[in-house]
């Protein structure tokens, strides 16, 4: 006698495969963007690791040296970035706002060739920056960091 399976227990049904499918959507329409802005905020550290190294440059090789944070050449800051930055980096030359020699030189979607606002340096005090992209859309994000390194976010591209 062949074995039996009894009427309604032979698997699900459409509408049970139909609810479960509209439930992974309804999860994955609230786990992808919220996935998307950490992976962009962990991005952000490069940044900030970054203009800690240029601020460590200033204080300790141009301040202590020197006695002031005016340079003539942006060599004589003595830092780069490493590896494959995303961001540009930016210190005051002779009252210009110059690129560090090293970070990138994207142009789209968002041109980090240009300083952001606020890069300046005199005897007593400076404000180097940086400007990246960090998520692909034309929002630069913009960041500064001064001589009491007091690091600020001036154009958040998370948020944007």
């Amino acid at each position: 006698m062949p074995n039996r399976v009894p009427k309604g227990s032979q698997g699900f049904t459409l509408i049970e495969l139909m609810i479960v499918v509209a439930i992974l959507g309804i999860l994955a329409a609230i786990a992808i963007p919220n996935f998307m802005t950490y992976q962009a905020k962990a991005r952000q550290a490069e940044v900030k690791s970054m203009l800690a190294g240029t601020f460590m440059a200033a204080t300790t090789v141009m301040y202590a040296q020197n006695g002031t944070y005016v340079i003539t050449d942006i060599g004589q800051l003595g830092f780069a970035p490493t590896g494959t930055p995303r961001y540009s980096y930016w210190f005051d030359v002779n009252g210009t706002p110059t690129r560090i020699v090293g970070g990138s030189t994207a142009t789209a979607p968002c041109d980090v060739n240009s300083a952001p606002v606020g890069v300046a340096s005199s005897g007593s005090g400076f404000t180097a920056g940086a400007r990246g992209n960090i998520d692909s859309d034309p929002t630069c994000d913009d960041w500064l960091i001064n001589d009491t390194k007091i690091l600020t976010n001036i154009s958040n591209d998370v948020t944007s």
